[in-house]
């Protein structure tokens, strides 16, 4: 269980296809541009999962494909950022490794020549995987495991991408449902009493522990499965099918997911039961939620900004097209019983930074309106996203103007100042460092 003290503290203050989002910069010329602050284009990742509409009008872009899942800023390998500099464009990835500087001291002590975190948008449309991420120290050990196994990292077999770990919080766009770590072993068991099919499961549970009893419900055969699951799909198609199931009832995402995802009732996925064993969470926009390495979760519907440390280390359990590794996720899997820690709004007129339990990132919400000037200085390489509205972001001899989808690298060691054009806000990325930020009306 987290403390809700660890995430919330007030002040003032995603191998796949990618996709640029070029940058249309009105008043700066690229020739002018210096260190300090840069235009971003992040890259988009099209999964299956993902919607057709959200991202498109986000980022103000003509749609080109079918499913729009992810929106990345960073400077992970397998996708990384672009930076518009005075010599054209450059990778973050590359411009960090020639000028490592721009990083900040204390984000190099800890972490290396490396931008330990990665911000995303995302737009989910079909519920994703069963998943978990795993420690710093797993990581290192399954990509090395992995790597002398030969095994391509563009493999689709391949569980480790990276030697990093991968926790991670969000924070809702919309009205956004999710799975969340083991639910106490009481509401498991009152779950499971409630539907008959379920009732032996019941049985078996009350005299086993958590990690045991996942493990032989992820291992279980198709007839087990069929036995458990179709009388309840049976029994609750017809009230899905006139919308007459709660959203807060687990047999409605049973139902969903096996029509979203076309399962068939000859080959039953052994996460459907997750639904039975897992937090259900509905976050309201601006509500959100911390992964720990290990606590499985999926993403069921809504948007969210996610912002997590840079890794694209995903262990599946389920629910997926993707590679799915049982053993993998059972030996690292957190059969904690947790009660979740929402994490609450940000306030409507103050900057604000939700802090984490790990030094990886921080993530700030900055909320400006027309006229209002915010300044601060960073110790760290910053990454800035306009969530609403219009923005200047100035620095020494440098201005952007910034719509909603428009992103800015700031170099640590920046004293940079936001001026509110049009109501809205950002957020900007980085470590957990106590800002000062300083606003007052133009």
């Amino acid at each position: 269980m987290y403390k809700k003290s660890l995430y919330i503290a007030t002040v003032k203050r995603k191998n796949m296809l990618k996709c640029c989002i070029y940058f249309r910069q009105s008043n700066a010329k690229r020739e002018h541009m210096m260190a300090g602050i840069y235009p971003l284009n992040g890259s988009l990742q099209y999964y299956a999962w993902g919607g057709n509409q959200y991202l498109p009008n986000f980022l103000h872009i003509i749609k080109t494909q079918a499913h729009y899942a992810e929106y990345w800023l960073g400077a992970h390998p397998s996708a990384p950022s672009q930076l518009i500099t005075a010599n054209g464009e450059l990778s973050l990835l590359d411009f960090l490794q020639q000028n490592p500087t721009a990083l900040g001291s204390q984000s190099r002590q800890l972490f290396g020549d490396n931008l330990p975190y990665l911000l995303k948008i995302l737009d989910v449309a079909n519920p994703l995987s069963i998943q978990l991420h795993p420690t710093k120290e797993q990581a290192e050990i399954g990509f090395a495991q992995e790597n002398a196994a030969g095994i391509p990292l563009i493999d689709p077999k391949r569980t480790y991408k990276d030697d990093n770990h991968k926790p991670e919080m969000m924070i809702a766009l919309s009205d956004f449902w999710l799975l969340h770590g083991f639910k106490t072993k009481a509401k498991i068991l009152d779950t499971l009493r409630q539907r008959p099919s379920l009732a032996e499961l019941a049985t078996k549970l009350a005299s086993q522990n958590l990690a045991d009893f996942y493990a032989d419900i992820m291992l279980a055969t198709q007839d087990q499965l069929a036995q458990w699951l179709l009388p309840i799909i049976d029994a609750q198609q017809k009230a899905y099918e006139q919308n007459q199931l709660a959203m807060q009832n687990p047999d409605y995402w049973v139902l969903y997911t096996l029509h979203a995802m076309q399962i068939s009732r000859d080959k039953l996925d052994a996460g459907l039961m997750s639904f039975y064993l897992f937090n259900l969470v509905n976050l309201q926009v601006g509500e959100g939620i911390f992964q720990a390495a290990g606590v499985p979760h999926a993403y069921l519907r809504g948007q969210n900004i996610e912002l997590m440390a840079c890794s694209d280390n995903v262990i599946r359990g389920g629910l997926t097209p993707k590679h799915v590794d049982i053993e993998q996720l059972l030996k690292i899997i957190d059969c904690s019983e947790i009660v979740p820690q929402i994490i609450a709004p940000a306030p409507q007129n103050q900057v604000y930074t939700y802090l984490t339990p790990i030094a990886d990132f921080a993530l700030s919400n900055m909320p400006y309106a027309k006229n209002t000037e915010i300044s601060d200085r960073t110790l760290n390489g910053t990454i800035l996203l306009v969530m609403a509205g219009e923005m200047t972001l100035e620095a020494t001899q440098q201005k952007l103007t910034l719509k909603q989808g428009q992103a800015a690298f700031i170099e640590a060691g920046t004293d940079y100042r936001v001026h509110g054009m049009q109501e809205g806000y950002a957020v900007l990325a980085g470590l957990p460092i106590q800002h000062r930020f300083y606003e007052r009306n133009t």
